[in-house]
């Protein structure tokens, strides 16, 4: 039949798309490709529904194959968002209250969720189990302003179906329970040998002097120096069993390397010869190294600002910052 006939027009029960994703009340969306940006729309079948969507997306065509109306844009989901949203205000005028009703007969009680008169406030630390899973509950959204989850009082029995899952997530990400992993395995020998910045290398093969290269266990760095004599401490060789290169092994002194260096690095496609222990630096090493080092300015910068707080407030309490 044409685009707007009646069967094709009718949901049906074809397989979902990936990375479809329900809104609730019979409401979907699903992306588009990177080729055709845009947005996979499922609805309930209603004329006067359809009528609307229509009128609101003119630019919007029927998938005969996938059952669903695809509308065309970069900023597609947004919009079809928005529309889904007023329309399932419109067919449930009281969602919000029976969601407020729900929470009073069997309310979720968390540090992680405030219950604010016009939506619930989940705040957890950062998580992507729990982002992924919020993403799953309809018209819930990231608020920047309060650096929180709102999620509307009608979503509420779809937020406390998911809430388990939330809560381990955000638990096992607390700090002190990711310290606890840390000091579980930790090993302070190796630890040691890591601060001594130094890594075997083949005498026959060794990296390039200058360059940022990625090296096992240590990530990417910039080499200095090489000794001459082949390595006799083969006790330190048990931190670094990535290295089964045959031949002598003889220690090589690296340093970390600056955002220039990694900016003029060119990445290579992967990692030609683990087995030597380095390697030329690939895509994901790079961005690696760039991601910590950007941690690292910002905690410098963070402890700088503290301590010049630190020093006027005892300044301006009228005590010399040198005495005890």
């Amino acid at each position: 039949m044409s685009e707007g006939g009646q069967d094709e027009d009718r949901p049906g029960d074809a397989s979902a798309p990936e990375g479809e994703v329900a809104r609730g009340a019979g409401f979907a969306v699903a992306p588009g490709t990177a080729k055709r940006p845009g947005v996979l729309v499922a609805m309930p079948f209603d004329r006067a529904l359809l009528a609307r969507f229509k009128e609101s997306f003119p630019t919007a065509r029927w998938r005969r194959k996938l059952r669903r109306w695809f509308v065309p844009g970069t900023t597609a989901e947004q919009r079809a968002d928005a529309w889904i949203a007023r329309e399932i205000s419109a067919l449930d005028a009281y969602g919000d209250d029976k969601g407020r009703d729900a929470y009073a007969f069997e309310p979720l009680e968390s540090r992680y969720l405030d219950a604010a008169p016009e939506a619930l406030l989940v705040r957890t630390p950062y998580s992507r189990t729990v982002v992924d899973t919020l993403r799953t509950i309809p018209f819930a959204a990231w608020a920047p302003e309060i650096r929180a989850w709102r999620v509307p009082w009608r979503s509420y029995e779809a937020l406390k179906a998911a809430w388990g899952a939330i809560e381990e997530a955000a638990a096992a990400n607390e700090p002190e329970a990711r310290r606890a992993r840390r000091e579980a395995t930790r090993d302070p020998a190796a630890e040691a040998e890591r601060r001594r910045r130094r890594h075997p290398v083949p005498r026959g093969d060794p990296p390039p002097l200058g360059a940022a290269v990625e090296a096992a266990g240590a990530g990417v760095v910039v080499f200095e120096a090489l000794d001459d004599a082949p390595l006799a401490e083969t006790e330190a060789l048990a931190h670094y069993p990535a290295i089964t290169a045959p031949g002598p092994l003889v220690w090589a002194w690296w340093r970390m390397p600056t955002f220039g260096e990694l900016t003029e690095t060119v990445p290579a496609a992967a990692a030609d010869a683990p087995d030597r222990g380095w390697w030329p630096a690939t895509r994901a090493g790079l961005e690696e190294r760039r991601r910590r080092l950007r941690e690292n300015t910002r905690a410098r910068e963070t402890r700088v600002k503290k301590d010049a707080r630190a020093k006027r407030a005892v300044m301006q309490a009228g005590m010399d910052p040198g005495d005890p």
